[in-house]
């Protein structure tokens, strides 16, 4: 692989991970909630859900479900209602008295398994992450070049460049735990993340086939 066209798709791929989207606000969410060493876990499962969208795209599964308008709706169905069910979630978070919290805390942060599988679902359900992989992963591969050798390295790219980005949200969140102590505070917390992963799992409705195209 040429390293022009590794550099090119370097920049593609901070530009995909720094839009704000499901997998952003997740990462903020848990940073602020839980803390960044926490929200870790929650970063690997979104590293492994985008994983498994680039492994679809780049063995051309990808663009069958694209091309496919029933398969497409059920994922994008799917991940529609999880992002508004967590969001739902958010919103309806308990928020302990402050003196409470800190017996609370260790109660309150969900086992590592739980924290992965919510970020896997939330990235692996993203019919927006489909298609902009399948529209976009077929340009930086070469064709008279080996497929996998080409994807391993584009992989690794994308996953460690995600990976730094979801880390810097949880910990831009992280450090503004100090001003949501408040039970007040922490209800408007869960107010507005929860409102926002509404918001984006009800857009996720009208995203369209075409948008490939």
């Amino acid at each position: 692989m040429p390293f022009s066209t590794w550099i090119t798709f370097v920049i593609a791929a901070v530009l995909i991970a720094i839009s704000p989207g499901s997998g952003a606000v997740l990462s903020m969410t848990h940073g602020l909630a839980f803390g960044v060493r926490k929200a870790s876990a929650t970063v690997l499962g979104l590293q492994c859900g985008l994983l498994l969208i680039f492994a679809v795209a780049g063995a051309g599964v990808g663009s069958l479900l694209v091309a496919s308008e029933f398969a497409f709706n059920i994922v994008k169905t799917v991940g529609a209602l999880y992002l508004i069910y967590l969001g739902l979630a958010q919103w309806r978070a308990r928020v302990a008295p402050a003196s409470a919290q800190v017996e609370a805390a260790a109660v309150a942060v969900p086992p590592f398994g739980k924290r992965v599988l919510t970020g896997f679902l939330t990235n692996a359900t993203n019919p927006k992450g489909i298609i902009f992989m399948v529209a976009v992963l077929p340009q930086f591969i070469a064709r008279d070049a080996a497929l996998l050798p080409q994807l391993a390295i584009l992989g690794a790219t994308i996953v460690t460049i995600d990976t730094v980005v979801m880390h810097s949200y949880a910990f831009l969140a992280s450090t503004m735990q100090r001003f949501f102590r408040d039970p007040r505070a922490l209800r408007k917390q869960n107010h507005f993340f929860g409102a926002v992963l509404m918001v984006i799992g009800a857009a996720l409705f009208f995203v369209k086939r075409g948008a490939a195209a």
